[in-house]
């Protein structure tokens, strides 16, 4: 089985960006490949999400900067906004990559040797780059490289193995890291067992996680003494975890947060360069993430071990063979009075978290900055929001000391935005607090916080 790696160099540089991929590549949106044929699963992220090929646009400011090589394809499934492209381009100063609509069932489905997958195809063969990436690396994505000659910056196995919550917690038991109490649960049936077996143990609630997951699905959270329907979907990979689940409710703890570590895997090099709180929702669903996480002030102890576990996890990555940027995920209480830090899983992938870490530190090396997603009341045009961040001076420039920079908007049927991921910039904590509170005080622009 593959190992963690010892002959890569670790650089520990929180706030800084790391050497990305001196290449140029062909990256395709393959957002709805994340469960790597888990179709339950696909179905209900699309369900739960909506207007999930929109999602695609968060690379577009961030395709050049990860890959510097020369000249870039990105395929994605929607179309990305026109007046966030110019903002990019012309405000940001952000190179950006040539654009190529690819649909998830012109990309999974159909005849290689049909007109428009034929086209699509040779187009791809023809571009420069000599590299192909994706949200993950997939059979499809294996096989459009082999068709076009390209070579692919992550094995499959390492890939799918990298984003394996079950193969994670295996390593790092045998790491002597902490891990979450655990049992696996061969079929739903189990469920109901392990949970009274976990109530036993003092826990109040329990978490259900498939060993594939993403974004909240493959993961319920539910009552030890109140077991719910497990859906067979769950066990696409096979067994489940049923983890006790550490919060308030256990007597002596006192949850601190959720933080993660961003980490680029390099075929010589492991780099975390930031350190996030996670805005996670009620059923633990990722909503946005700050920099520095505000928890964690004052506690180096918990800082140095988030470091040493991600390090850990980010040897195991690159012995998988996976390669590119991801997200270790944390979860930090305090028991009777000791801090107490654990890995919970690792997203190998760009992830929601990857897009404002790297603007931010692009723009704002060393400073804070928070992305959250926000969703309108009303559905807008994008020219309106932009127009209204610009009319309340919170719109971000290059130079200015604080401000905000829409990432990506999630647009309707009607091409209007209902969504939107937007990332206040800041010298500080405190400038961030200051523009949020501006903007979010402003009669004109109206919204609630949203799930990623």
């Amino acid at each position: 089985m593959p190992h963690s790696s010892d002959a890569v160099e670790v650089h520990k540089h929180p706030g800084t960006l790391p050497r990305f991929w001196g290449r140029n590549a062909v990256f395709i949106a393959n957002l709805l490949s994340l469960f790597f044929g888990n179709k339950q699963e696909t179905e209900k992220l699309r369900d739960e999400v909506g207007a999930l090929e929109t999602y695609g646009g968060r690379l577009v400011p961030i395709i050049d900067i990860l890959f510097t090589g020369g000249k870039n394809l990105l395929m994605l499934e929607r179309e990305a906004d026109g007046r966030l492209l110019k903002y990019f381009r012309d405000e940001l100063g952000l190179g950006l990559p040539e654009m190529e609509l690819l649909t998830h069932e012109e990309f999974t489905g159909g005849n290689d040797t049909a007109p428009r997958r034929r086209r699509i195809l040779d187009h791809i063969r023809n571009h420069p780059a000599a590299w192909m990436d994706g949200f993950v690396t997939e059979e499809r994505l294996v096989q459009t490289a082999e068709l076009t000659a390209k070579q692919l910056i992550s094995t499959l196995e390492g890939s799918k193995r990298g984003n394996n919550k079950l193969l994670l917690h295996r390593h790092l038991q045998a790491e002597g890291l902490p891990c979450f109490d655990t049992l696996l649960a061969e079929k739903p049936s189990d469920v109901p067992h392990f949970l009274a077996d976990l109530r036993k143990a003092g826990y109040g609630r329990a978490v259900i996680k498939a060993q594939i997951g993403a974004s909240g699905v493959g993961m319920i959270r539910m009552e030890t003494a109140s077991p719910a329907k497990i859906p067979d979907y769950l066990f696409h990979e096979g067994p489940c975890m049923v983890e006790g689940w550490l919060d308030d409710s256990v007597p002596g703890v006192e949850l601190l947060g959720s933080p993660s570590v961003q980490m680029f895997v390099h075929d010589q090099r492991l780099h975390l360069y930031d350190i996030t709180a996670q805005f996670l929702n009620a059923d633990s669903v990722h909503e946005g993430n700050q920099s520095p996480p505000p928890y964690l002030d004052g506690l180096p102890e918990i800082t140095e071990a988030l470091l040493y576990q991600a390090e850990v996890a980010g040897r195991w990555l690159h012995g998988l063979g996976y390669r590119g940027t991801a997200s270790a995920d944390f979860h930090v209480v305090r028991r009777n009075g000791v801090p107490e830090t654990r890995l919970c899983e690792i997203n190998a992938r760009v992830t929601g978290a990857t897009y404002p870490a790297v603007l931010a530190r692009r723009f704002a090396p060393e400073g804070a900055w928070l992305m959250r997603n926000v969703r309108f009341p009303e559905p807008r045009a994008s020219d309106a929001v932009l127009r209204e961040l610009d009319r309340t001076a919170t719109l971000y420039r290059p130079g200015c000391d604080r401000g905000i920079l829409p990432v990506n908007v999630n647009t309707n049927g009607q091409g209007l935005v209902t969504k939107a991921q937007l990332l206040a910039l800041g010298k500080n904590p405190r400038d961030v607090a200051s523009v949020v509170d501006l903007i979010r005080r402003h009669p004109s622009i109206k919204w609630n916080y949203d799930r990623d």
